[in-house]
């Protein structure tokens, strides 16, 4: 996290992704995360690839299934696309990888 300018791209999604989960009483834990920078002609931001797991509930596929569409408030950024790449259960817990698109708000 830089000090000056605030935390990353990167850890605003895995904060606003907890909070979502936690908004549904459900409980992720990020197990992975690797960023790449990402550029187009006209937008710049970063592709995020997150593993997080959890202790399999009611309610967590409902919540898997609901990220492509849920709508993402991060300071600065924007989430402009989320796709769930796997499911896969492992020790009882489900781990869950999603792709990530997030853009510069200017």
């Amino acid at each position: 996290m830089d000090a000056i300018r605030g935390p990353d791209a990167g850890t605003l999604l895995i904060r606003v992704l907890r909070g979502h989960a936690a908004a549904a009483s459900l409980t992720m834990h990020v197990e992975s995360i690797a960023c790449t920078p990402w550029a187009s002609a006209t937008f710049v931001g970063t592709l995020h690839r997150l593993t997080m797991a959890a202790v399999p509930v009611p309610g967590l596929r409902d919540w898997i299934d609901g990220l492509p569409e849920a709508v993402f408030a991060m300071r600065g950024h924007i989430v402009a696309d989320l796709s769930v790449d796997r499911i896969e259960t492992i020790d009882g817990r489900e781990h869950v990888t999603v792709d990530v698109l997030t853009l510069i708000d200017a």
